[in-house]
């Protein structure tokens, strides 16, 4: 990395503890990023203006939110399965995106990486809830990407899948036979990919050197959707 990568720039980066939280932290960390962190559950307007009104100066915004899948036909998908999916993923994404655009727009300068989901790129039968709100993210990011490109604003998402983390493939099931045998069948690359691959291209999104990549949903799934 150059000594343009890694001056001190701030990154917030929201629901550490779960999904990708504590992998992109340590990898920013290690570059002489300032980072903040956040553990609020993100289901409210007020907690989202507050995190950014109290970080001030934000340069990196990694909107990472996580909400366990609720799997079933879709006959039988329930009011409150659906509006919980919603209320984690897609509104608390909007809320922070809203908050953080105005000081990034003054700035001329700015990164949003939202952490999403390759699952609405794809389809998964009896996951119609979860691949709703995924993909409703996934939208956002395209529309918001193409309209803060022309203030220097680059927004991006990581729509990613077989990736070992915390919420979706914990370490617990990485030897789970029935397990590999699934992704076996599933994943070109025959492996869940590690946490650190994540890291890495949210190190490479929110650095100096992207600058051309905008409103970009890119899958990172060891092939199972290109």
């Amino acid at each position: 990395m150059t000594q343009e990568n890694t001056r001190k720039r701030t990154v917030l980066i929201t629901c550490i503890e779960k999904y990708m939280g504590m992998a992109i932290k340590e990898k920013f960390e290690s570059l002489g990023l300032n980072v903040i962190c956040d553990n609020s559950s993100m289901t409210s307007e007020a907690e989202a203006n507050s995190l950014i009104k109290n970080a001030g100066n934000i340069d990196i915004l990694v909107a990472n939110l996580a909400e366990p899948p609720m799997t079933g036909p879709v006959q039988n998908i329930e009011n409150e399965d659906w509006n919980k999916l919603f209320d984690s993923l897609v509104h608390p994404l909007m809320y922070l995106v809203r908050a953080v655009t105005p000081q990034m727009l003054e700035r001329k300068s700015g990164k949003i990486i939202a952490i999403t989901s390759a699952a609405p790129l794809k389809g998964i039968a009896n996951n119609a809830a979860y691949c709703a709100a995924r993909g409703a993210q996934n939208g956002f990011i395209k529309a918001v990407g193409l309209e803060l490109a022309r203030s220097n604003i680059q927004v991006n998402a990581i729509a990613q899948n077989y990736i070992n983390n915390n919420t979706y493939y914990p370490d617990d099931i990485l030897d789970n036979e029935k397990f590999l045998e699934h992704v076996k069948r599933n994943v070109p690359t025959n492996k869940i990919g590690a946490a650190e691959e994540t890291a890495e291209l949210a190190a490479y999104l929110a650095s100096e050197n992207c600058s051309h990549m905008v409103g970009q949903l890119i899958p990172l799934s060891g092939g199972w959707v290109s």
